[in-house]
This record gives structure tokens, C-alpha cells and sequence, in this order.
């Protein structure tokens, strides 16, 4: 690990918005940032003439500020009032804003209000030190201005006290008070709208305007959320700031602009509708409630949230939060920030919950924040990440971490990794996917299979040779030289198929799996002897290939559902076919089933289940629920010889759900071993018909290495770091 100290910056993060927060797993113990608490309640009462002149006898001259004072939100007001501009201020209270506004040479100011009480404090306070400076007992919903007198309204809570819920009556009055608004500006004028920007008011301020042809801009007031509001000091909520231009009325004309923008010097970002504005400020709100959140408490369960480009809205950074109570409180235990190399998010340490846990309490922080990097996206090196990660990731900072405390950022050999995107395609099965190339821990290159539907899983792995290795380090030593990203296509050449290492199976249940063809019969005759092998679930086609490469009297079907795949296989993984290899297009349900309804009886010697499912809601990634049906399974068997084996990948996190698998498949298949893939959730299940021929664990590693060094043997192409026995060590019989 290499650490790099920072103090925080905000202003170098303007780039960077949040966007699109998620949570994590989906059990128990997950922090989920949809649920927004209900947002701060407004009384009906503040709607009441008679109300507010009893709150304001009764506050006396205490200044009352709603969501924030004139040092909180001077940077959005000089952003959209100029000095010498005409301003009219609605329901100005006795807020100190306006005063401090003059101060600054905003003098040409107009404050109205429907308390007397308060109109004659303001009025005495400042008659001689602002003599400019206007204050008047007014209905805002029937203003006595003529028609264009303002380049600005300014209004700081005065909506959101109005429109206290969605009834008929509050409706026309919000109405009325719009329509005046809109009445006494000039063209090009603009009503600028201090709001917790709650869903009904949002949609009422955004619908008026947007009908009338203006100009709809909502803009977060910088650090607004770490503001707590006093009527509900349990959440904070940030502040926003609706800029209304008025347009002049163009007939015929649909035209409507909806923008939202981030940071007082940030650029505005365009949306397509209302729906898509009103969305984009609630997961704003979400992400400030998950902040205020995270500073109050540790153990919030598995948070995660998606950092996206603030110009496109494209995901940039994945952000997981690891809290670590364990560890002992001191000065420099508080919290740091650990980039995860590009193309390593998959690995059990940063891609599991557990994993990521292990890791923060290594590095022995009490917080800890992963980082994973998207695949799509230019990043110059460590320190540009760095630097654009460090006020956000602030934001998230645990209680009591002391001032100015420097925040380590962690990482692996000090380098952001890299990741080649060879081809993108959509499938119209399995959706959008990428072929990439990674480079491991070892600084060998990796080739991958990744659906972009679930991103941080592998789908299939292989190990490119070293001479391609090789010509990547080169060039991308050459290509640092030009400080180009390390996330483009060019990063080394497109290696086609033939650059693929076939003796090196990457996948850990791929080698289980193949260990247990060590239950077969005696070693040395299944090198032999023919072997008819059926494998339901291509992918790149690792594991049917390194069959056929290492048992020369093997004879193979491969079972396929997505004809894409066969061309990706083919294309980019090495994967060809034979006269002992045949790939069959088709749904494995289907395909054994009609088998299963033949009469030719068992064939196989071997059945491989190594299939995926593509409901995510399910709690069985693989396979498929229906494969595992006992109807099914009674299937399997039929077409299974009385000696052979079904190697089931099984990936199951409902316990229950799992248990109810085994009880279906020991139904079936008498003799059950299974075993677990270390760091992963992957589970290899061996099944056979005859438990007689149960093999203890001595004798079932003896007959793995028996093979083993049957397949080491000159010529074989095998790999030295694959031991057999290893991978049923800890295999158990269920």
C-alpha cells in the first residue's frame, strides 16, 4: 500500500456532482439512501396573516433566518443579482438579508410584507443607516406595483411558508402569488426562490413557470447541507435556489429549459423534462441526508453511492463505505480513502462486502472509503483522482474527525492500474457487455467477459501470453510519456483470439470443477479412453476448451443460449470448434429435455452446469432456478451414465433457498459432495448416482494427484501453479 496526504480542498471537486446513490446487497443491514426521511413539516398556519404578527410581537428584534443568512447564500445571490438591478423582496421578515445586501451596494431595494408588526421594526431599524431602502405592508398575492417594475424578486422561504400542502385553496392562493410575480418583473427579469425544494413545491414553482415559456434553473446552495434546520434538528436538508427567467411569449412556441447546477462557478447542466429535473434534486437531497447521516453515526450497514461527471452524468467513481468500530480511536485512525486499481474491483477484498471489510480493518482506519474506477472514463494518474475526489469524499467523513485532519489516500503500488476496453456490444440476451483487458497484481494482462448489467462480476476470464504482455508494458511506458488515459482502446493492440495462454484456467470454480473429474474411474484411463462431456454455459469458453486440449479422447457439447457469446468465445477468447467440440445454440432446458425424451439413454460422462441467471432479484445468480427444478434433475440424470458425474456451479445467498437445492439435488443424485470457493460465494457441487463408491477425502486427493500427474506429463501444455488436490482438500459430502 501507498499513501498520499491531502488536505481537503472544495473547490477543486467542481466538476464532480453525485448522482444516482444506491445501496449495497439488499438484506439486512443495508443502509439504503432511497428512503428519504419525510422532509421538514410547514404549519397551514404560516399561510395566516394573524400568525406571523403574533410570531413576530413575540420574537421581538431578534433577526429570524430561514435556510440560511447572507454569508451562507451571498455566493448564489451575486451570481443572479447584479448591483444595480431593481429588487423587490416577498416576505421579508425581519431577516437581516436585505440589510446586508444594501451594505454590499444592493440599494435599490423594495421590501414587502403582511405584518404590520414587522414592517414598522424593519422600518425603525434601518431609517437611518439605509435611507434608500424601502419596507411596506404588502399582500404579495395583490401586489400594488405596475406591471414591470423589478428585475428581480427575491424570495427566501416565503413559497415554501405559503404552499404548506396540495389542497384546492392553497393551490389557487400560490397561484395568485406566481401570477404577481410573474406580473411586476420585466422581461429578462427573474424570480430567485430560496427552498427546500420538497417534492410538491418543486413540481408547482417548475410547472408555472416552465407553462409560461420561462427559464427553469435549480441551483444547490454550496454546503447548505450541513446546515441543520431548527424545526427538525434530526435531518439536514440542503437549500436550493430556483432561478424563474422570464421569457417574452413567443406563440406557438413549446420551447422549456430545465438546468441544474451543482456549485456557484460550476456549469449548468441541461435536462430533458420537469420529471428528470424534479429526480435529479431528489437524489441531491438523498445523497445531503446519507452525509448528515454518516457524521452522526457509524454502522449505517453496506452504503454505496455512484460519484458521476458533472457534465454528463455518466458514472465516474463507485464509493463504498466500510466502518470499522473495532479499531482505537486516535488522531490519525479517523479515515482515508483507498483507490482501487482499475480492473480489480471484481476481487473478493475490494468487490465483497466481507472482502472490503477485511480490508478496512487491515488498514486499520475507522472509516474507510473504496473507490472503484469506471470503465469508459479518462483518469490522468493518483494525483488528479486525488484532487478531484477530495471534497466530496469529505462530505462523508466520520464524527469527531478533528480540523484540518490530512486524509491519507491509499492504493496498491501506487498506481491506478490498468484497463483496455477492447469491444463493446449489445446482445440482445444478455444485454450490453465489454471485452477488456486487466492487469493483475502480477503485471500479466487479463482478458474479460464483463455484462455491464452486473458490472462487477467476471464473466469469464483467461490469461493473455506473455509476449502480448509484454508489447502492453512497453507501450504503455511509452504512452505515460504523453500522459494518455490508462482506460482507452489504445492502450496495447487488440489481441485476437490466438493470444490467449489456453493452459491457464483464471476462474477458481473452473478448476474446481475440472478437479472433479478426478471421481470419474481410474486416472490414467480417462486420458485413454473416450469422455463425453456436455457443458450447459459457454461464456468465453474457458472450460470446454481447456477439456478438449487436455483429455485428447474427449468429445464435447456445448450448450449455448445467446449466439452472441459463440462469436465472443471465438473472436476473443481462442475458443474454436472440433470434431470432438460442437456447440449447440440453444436453451440448456430445452436441449436436455429433448435428450431426456430420446431413446438413445445415458451419454454422458460428464455434465457441467456452469450457467448464470439474469433476474437480479433472485437470490440464485447460478443457474437458473428452473435448472435445479427436481422434474428437471430427474432429466439430468437420465442422460447421465451410472459411473459419471454433474458438476454444478451453484451461486445461492438466500440460506434457505440453498438448503432447499441440496435437499432437491440429494433427492436425485444419492452422493453429494460440495465444495465452497474460498473469498467467493460460489459453491461446486459434485453429484453421483452411486454412493457406494463414496471416496474419502485421502482417497479422493490421491486419485486427484494420480491424474494430475498424468496431465503434467511433456507436451501437455499444463499449469504448474494448478494443483488438482488443492482444489478438493476441503471438500465435503453433504
Amino acid at each position: 500500500m501507498v499513501a498520499g496526504l491531502c488536505n481537503l480542498v472544495p473547490e477543486k471537486c467542481e466538476g464532480l456532482s453525485m448522482w444516482g446513490g444506491t445501496a449495497g446487497g439488499g438484506g439486512a443491514g443495508v443502509c439504503s439512501i432511497r428512503c428519504l426521511p419525510r422532509a421538514f413539516a410547514v404549519s397551514k398556519e404560516f399561510g395566516s396573516v394573524d400568525y406571523w404578527e403574533k410570531f413576530f410581537q413575540q420574537r421581538g428584534k431578534k433577526a429570524f433566518e430561514w435556510y440560511g443568512t447572507y454569508l451562507e447564500l451571498c455566493g448564489v445571490l451575486h451570481k443572479y443579482i447584479k448591483p444595480r438591478e431593481k429588487v423587490l423582496v416577498i416576505g421579508c421578515g425581519n431577516s437581516e438579508l436585505s440589510e446586508q445586501l444594501y451594505d454590499v451596494g444592493y440599494q435599490d431595494l423594495v421590501n414587502i410584507d403582511i405584518s404590520e408588526v414587522v414592517i414598522k421594526q424593519m422600518k425603525e431599524r434601518n431609517a437611518s443607516r439605509r435611507p434608500q431602502m424601502s419596507f411596506l405592508k404588502m399582500d404579495m398575492m395583490q401586489m400594488e406595483f405596475p406591471d414591470a417594475s423589478f428585475q428581480v424578486v427575491l424570495d427566501k422561504g416565503t413559497l415554501d411558508a405559503v404552499l404548506t400542502d396540495e389542497e384546492e385553496k392553497t393551490l389557487q392562493q400560490v397561484d395568485r402569488m406566481l401570477a404577481e410575480v410573474g406580473r411586476v418583473l420585466q422581461v429578462g427579469g427573474r424570480y430567485l426562490c430560496i427552498s427546500l425544494a420538497q417534492a410538491h413545491i418543486l413540481k408547482k414553482a417548475v410547472g408555472h413557470f416552465s407553462r409560461e415559456g420561462w427559464m427553469v434553473r435549480v441551483h444547490q446552495v454550496a454546503n447548505s447541507q450541513d446546515r441543520v434546520l431548527e424545526a427538525e434538528p434530526r435531518f439536514s436538508l440542503p437549500v436550493f435556489a430556483f432561478i424563474m427567467t422570464k421569457f417574452r411569449p413567443v406563440p406557438g412556441s413549446a420551447l422549456q429549459i430545465f438546468e441544474l447546477c451543482a456549485h456557484e462557478q460550476g456549469k449548468p447542466m441541461r435536462l430533458e423534462s420537469a420529471e428528470h429535473l424534479a429526480e435529479a434534486v431528489r437524489e441531491r437531497q438523498q445523497y445531503a441526508w446519507l452525509c448528515s447521516q454518516l457524521r452522526r453515526k457509524a454502522g449505517l450497514g453496506s452504503v454505496s453511492l455512484d460519484l458521476c461527471d458533472g457534465e454528463t452524468g455518466e458514472p465516474r467513481y463507485t464509493l463504498h463505505v466500510v466502518d470499522s468500530p473495532a479499531v482505537k480511536p486516535s488522531r490519525d485512525s479517523h479515515f482515508a480513502i483507498f483507490i482501487i486499481p482499475q480492473g480489480r474491483e471484481t476481487e473478493w477484498l475490494f468487490g465483497m462486502e466481507e472482502g472490503r471489510k477485511q480490508l478496512a480493518a487491515s488498514a486499520g482506519f475507522r472509516r474507510l472509503i473504496t473507490v472503484a474506477l469506471h470503465r469508459g472514463q479518462q483518469y490522468e494518474g493518483m494525483d488528479s483522482i486525488q484532487a478531484e475526489l477530495s471534497a466530496r469524499v469529505m462530505e462523508l467523513a466520520p464524527a469527531g474527525m478533528p480540523a484540518q485532519q490530512q486524509v491519507p489516500f491509499l492504493s496498491v503500488g501506487g498506481d491506478i492500474g490498468v484497463r483496455t476496453v477492447q469491444h463493446r456490444d449489445c446482445s440482445p440476451l444478455s444485454g450490453d457487455f465489454v471485452i477488456e483487458d486487466v492487469q493483475g497484481d502480477d503485471k500479466r494482462y487479463f482478458r474479460r467477459l464483463i455484462f455491464l448489467s452486473n458490472r462487477n462480476v467476471v464473466q469469464s476470464e483467461a490469461r493473455l501470453l506473455k509476449d502480448v504482455c509484454h508489447r502492453a508494458q512497453k507501450k504503455r511506458k511509452k504512452d505515460r510519456k504523453k500522459q494518455r488515459s490508462a482506460d482507452t482502446p489504445e492502450d496495447f493492440p487488440a489481441a485476437p483470439g490466438q493470444s490467449i495462454d489456453k493452459s491457464y484456467l483464471c476462474c477458481e470454480h473452473h478448476k474446481a470443477m475440472i478437479a472433479g473429474l478426478a471421481l470419474l474411474r481410474n486416472p490414467e484411463l480417462l486420458l485413454e479412453t473416450p469422455l463425453a462431456l456436455l457443458v450447459v454455459g459457454l461464456g468465453g469458453g474457458s472450460l470446454p476448451l481447456f477439456v478438449h486440449d487436455h483429455f485428447p479422447k474427449s468429445y464435447i457439447d456445448a450448450v449455448e443460449i445467446d449466439p452472441s457469446m459463440l462469436e465472443v468465445a471465438t473472436q476473443w477468447f481462442g475458443f474454436s470448434q472440433s470434431d470432438r467440440m460442437k456447440v449447440h445454440i440453444a436453451d440448456g432446458l430445452d436441449y436436455i429435455s429433448r435428450l431426456a425424451g430420446g431413446e438413445a439413454g445415458p451419454r454422458y460422462d460428464v455434465i457441467m452446469f456452469d450457467v448464470d441467471s439474469k433476474d437480479p432479484t433472485l437470490g440464485m445468480s447460478c443457474p437458473p432456478p428452473a435448472f435445479v427444478d427436481q422434474p428437471f434433475l430427474q432429466k439430468v440424470k437420465s442422460i447421465l451414465t451410472p459411473e459419471g458425474v454433474f458438476i454444478l456451479n451453484l451461486v445461492c445467498r438466500d440460506l434457505e433457498l440453498k438448503d432447499s437445492v441440496l435437499a432437491r439435488l440429494k433427492a436425485v443424485f444419492p452422493l453429494l459432495y460440495v465444495r465452497r470457493i474460498e473469498g467467493e460465494v460460489n459453491e461446486i457441487l459434485f453429484c453421483q448416482l452411486r454412493p457406494e463408491k463414496k471416496l474419502a477425502t485421502p482417497e479422493l486427493l490421491e486419485t486427484a494427484q494420480a491424474l494430475e500427474q498424468t496431465l503434467r506429463k511433456p507436451g501437455r501444455g499444463w499449469d504448474d501453479t494448478y494443483v488438482l488436490s488443492d482444489m478438493l482438500k476441503t471438500v465435503k459430502i453433504v
